[in-house]
């Protein structure tokens, strides 16, 4: 009889989002007449940039020639790409990333969770808390979390990292010897945004212990704030440490185009082994790579008229979690992110739980959030709520929460 990876089975209930869209749908299905206002799972409600869409039209004209078609692609993505980004992502921020140590793919989301491939399963991960549930999941799914306890919260062998309001939103070092560290700067949830300064120990410390630094870095984008860095690669040393991530989806709206990157420096090695040589390898077996379609509709965004549509659609983001933050900050709650990020992370009133504040923002106010609890105990008490709404939805949802909150 066949064996089953019984991984799977000590996940805990269903994925996070899962069950707010379950929740979602009951309630609408109860309630057809009620008007939601989404801003729970960070997807994205601008449009395209035009500069987007005409470089895809024009990638599909041509994929109707003989001499324009494209097949298969390279796993890694085309050269265009490649380039523009090593360019215009790295090297115009002082940073040398050489094409061949960016790969394109279908969004961080996978990346995130496939790169868990070239570790074995010994190793010892940390997590900051609250997190975002994939990176937690995925080592579930590959036997290095141990086993969940339900009334912590927990795994038994992950070390969690709190990032709580007494020290900023900022982890720790962990107290004890780990061997792979995910870090998000801005962070998902918190908003939280990292510094040069603060950064700097992960890297030291990694580059001390043998460490790699898993660093998730969808929401640069979103940076603001003087002195805070846009890549991992701004500090020193860091080529030698550290795997970043990197998407399109929030930063140019391709949540539902798909398209992505993740760079493996050919510096980082670990075991006497290339880890750019290992994720190439990875991905020329299991991935295809992503259409060249896609792939010309991202290259856009590093024309000058991408550039300034994709800021036009950022400032937009970023006002509705300005709105968000100051709406809530004044209706009472007490709230932080919102500035270098487009979450703003909020703390439920009476220490009401997180998922009984979901329900009741969703049942009186009839406005989705996602609740904190979900990504992890140290989420427990707070609600994220995301910048990535309509402007005018975004102002109504805040009227609402203040209603319900009075």
């Amino acid at each position: 009889m066949v064996q089953i990876n019984d991984n799977f089975l000590k996940l805990p209930g269903s994925y996070l989002f899962s069950e707010i869209a379950r929740r979602v749908a009951a309630y609408s299905a109860a309630h057809p007449e009620k008007a939601l206002i989404k801003l729970g799972i960070g997807d994205v409600t601008l449009p395209l940039p035009q500069a987007v869409t005409a470089a895809m039209h024009k990638a599909v004209d041509e994929m109707a020639t003989a001499s324009g078609f494209h097949g298969y692609g390279p796993e890694q993505g085309y050269a265009f790409l490649r380039e523009a980004i090593a360019a215009q992502d790295y090297k115009a921020r002082g940073v040398d990333i050489a094409p061949d140590e960016i790969f394109i793919s279908d969004g961080a989301k996978s990346d995130c969770g496939n790169i868990v491939d070239l570790f074995g399963p010994d190793n010892k991960v940390a997590v900051c808390d609250p997190v975002y549930p994939v990176y937690v999941d995925t080592n579930a799914m590959s036997g290095r979390a141990g086993v969940y306890d339900e009334k912590s919260g927990k795994w038994s062998n992950l070390v969690y990292m709190p990032c709580v309001a007494e020290n900023g939103f900022m982890p720790d070092l962990p107290g004890e010897l780990v061997d792979m560290i995910y870090l998000c700067f801005p962070n998902n949830p918190t908003g939280a945004a990292a510094t040069m300064d603060q950064l700097k120990p992960w890297v030291e410390y990694a580059n001390r212990t043998g460490a790699i630094l898993l660093y998730d870095s969808a929401y640069e984008a979103f940076i603001t704030t003087p002195g805070v860095p846009h890549t991992i690669y701004e500090i020193d040393g860091a080529q030698t440490c550290a795997i970043e991530f990197r998407s399109f989806s929030k930063t140019a709206g391709f949540t539902g185009t798909r398209c992505a990157y993740t760079v493996v420096p050919k510096a980082l090695q670990r075991g006497g082994a290339s880890l750019n040589a290992m994720w190439n390898r990875r991905q020329c077996t299991k991935f295809n790579g992503v259409p060249y379609v896609v792939q010309r509709g991202a290259e856009a965004v590093y024309t000058p008229e991408g550039r300034a549509q994709v800021q036009a659609n950022l400032a937009v983001y970023q006002n509705n979690a300005k709105v968000i933050r100051e709406g809530l900050a004044a209706a009472g709650l007490t709230v932080s992110g919102g500035v270098d990020s487009p979450y703003v992370w909020a703390r439920t009133p009476d220490g009401v739980d997180s998922w009984t504040f979901f329900d009741r923002l969703l049942q009186e106010a009839n406005v989705v959030t996602t609740p904190g609890a979900g990504f992890g105990p140290s989420g427990e008490g707070y609600i994220r709520l995301t910048g990535f709404g309509q402007p005018d939805a975004t102002k109504e949802a805040v009227e609402r929460v203040k209603a319900v909150i009075r």
